[in-house]
């Protein structure tokens, strides 16, 4: 099939490269002329395992093209996926007015029917927006569809060439004709396509992130209690994660929820259902534990401290919200930077993907290092913030050699107590008991 996809963000440019290697002609769009060369040059312009081999692949076979003009771009176009940005308007929710720009000059442009598709996460009632928008200039019949995303950064091609399910909110035949033929692959190897209404297709992303974030929070709060009650969570992760109600995923404690989606997506929730005067109350608590969590780690650190970062210099492992991306937007590590600058200590991070972002968030008010073990460099102690399988199985005899003393402040739990202890480390980590030497 013939698909545009506007936006070469995180999703557009996953679905556009995704699309082009499941034999269909996709179009990539646009505005900013200088990442288009550097597409069209085959430079991919995010990090993402596994996606680049795909990208200059499909690039090369002529089966994936990038543009900066809409109007030449879109028309032979059967589909046209908005994959534009919704960042949180002065309020908190979602602002649309790249969406709906769009959706107004392809009202302009459309000659032929085109089924017009909302990839986006985006509020109730988009669809309804987008298609009202083009509608003031448009002399041919569309479709306006919401196909939510469930891309994890990460292992976004994973979730895409093999997703747990495809959600299409659809209200005519035509269009839902066009859709299951774009997603026939995916069904005959097993998909669950889930037909439904455009405004619970809408809802669908929100709820499923705002789930799994109220998830996480709930183990976080959990960890507090352990700490405060002498319990280990991971036991009580492994007690609970058994029972098929609750499952294994996302119960892992730590230092907040970070990234693009979850904490935006729960805010434009919660501003959501205020415009429906409903107040999402744990929706609301889920924000507030968060907020906290994110400097719990640094709560810890001043307690051993005994209350004076003044001078202190600390290692950082980790600036990503997660591991395998470079992506920083709402890392619990940028909170924990900020606090420990303002009471007076200084930093030297490191991590694989992510420092060349840092640079562009914090310039020169920390230092970064070319691998891990040189941020730790005369360093008080080392924080880690990420769960790189590099920080896994560290050599811990350069550590010790490097720290001025045996101190490690673990907000993603990544050694054992017994370890540390027979390594002779001060060793604090989230929900568990304080390893002291």
């Amino acid at each position: 099939m013939k698909i545009a996809v506007v936006g070469t963000g995180y999703v557009g440019l996953v679905t556009g490269t995704c699309f082009a290697e499941k034999g269909n002609e996709v179009i990539c769009i646009d505005i900013d002329q200088e990442k288009v060369d550097k597409l069209s040059n085959g430079k991919i312009t995010i990090y993402e395992p596994g996606l680049n081999d795909l990208f200059l692949r499909n690039l090369k076979e002529g089966r994936l093209k990038f543009s900066s003009s809409l109007q030449e771009s879109i028309k032979d176009a059967e589909i046209i996926f908005l994959a534009l940005p919704t960042p949180p308007g002065e309020n908190g929710t979602a602002d649309l007015k790249y969406i709906l720009g769009v959706a107004t000059d392809l009202g302009k442009i459309i000659k032929n029917y085109v089924v017009v598709v909302d990839k986006s996460t985006v509020p109730v009632g988009t669809a309804d927006k987008v298609r009202a928008a083009i509608s003031k200039n448009a002399k041919t019949e569309f479709d306006v569809v919401s196909n939510p995303e469930f891309l994890r950064e990460g292992v976004a091609v994973d979730d895409f060439m093999k997703p747990n399910r495809i959600v299409i909110g659809v209200e005519s035949d035509r269009a839902k004709k066009i859709m299951n033929e774009l997603y026939a692959t995916f069904s005959r190897a097993g998909t669950p396509v889930i037909h439904m209404d455009i405004r619970s297709a809408e809802l669908t992303k929100y709820a499923a992130n705002s789930f799994l974030a109220t998830k996480i929070t709930f183990m976080n709060e959990i960890a507090q209690l352990c700490e405060r009650m002498g319990a280990d969570v991971d036991m009580v992760r492994l007690g609970i994660g058994s029972d098929e109600r609750i499952g294994k995923k996302f119960l892992f404690p730590g230092i907040g929820i970070g990234g693009s989606c979850f904490p935006k997506d729960i805010f434009a929730l919660v501003m959501s259902a205020s415009e429906f005067d409903y107040d999402f109350k744990i929706l609301n608590a889920v924000m507030s534990v968060n907020a906290m969590q994110r400097l719990h780690l640094v709560s810890k650190i001043n307690q051993y401290y005994n209350g004076n970062l003044s001078g202190k210099h600390f290692a950082l492992w980790g600036l990503a919200f997660k591991p395998n991306t470079d992506d920083i937007r709402e890392a619990p590590s940028l909170y924990m930077i900020d606090e420990l600058l303002k009471q007076g200590a200084s930093l030297c991070a490191f991590d694989p993907e992510a420092t060349e972002n840092a640079k562009k968030h914090f310039g020169n008010k920390i230092n970064f290092a070319e691998n891990q073990y040189d941020a730790l460099e005369n360093a008080d102690a080392l924080i880690i913030a990420t769960e790189w399988n590099e920080f896994r199985s560290p050599d811990f005899q350069k550590i010790e050699n490097r720290l001025k003393r045996k101190v490690i402040f673990d907000g993603r739990n990544l050694f054992e107590n017994n370890t540390m202890k027979q390594l002779g480390y001060h060793y604090e980590s989230i929900g568990r008991s304080v390893v002291s030497q």
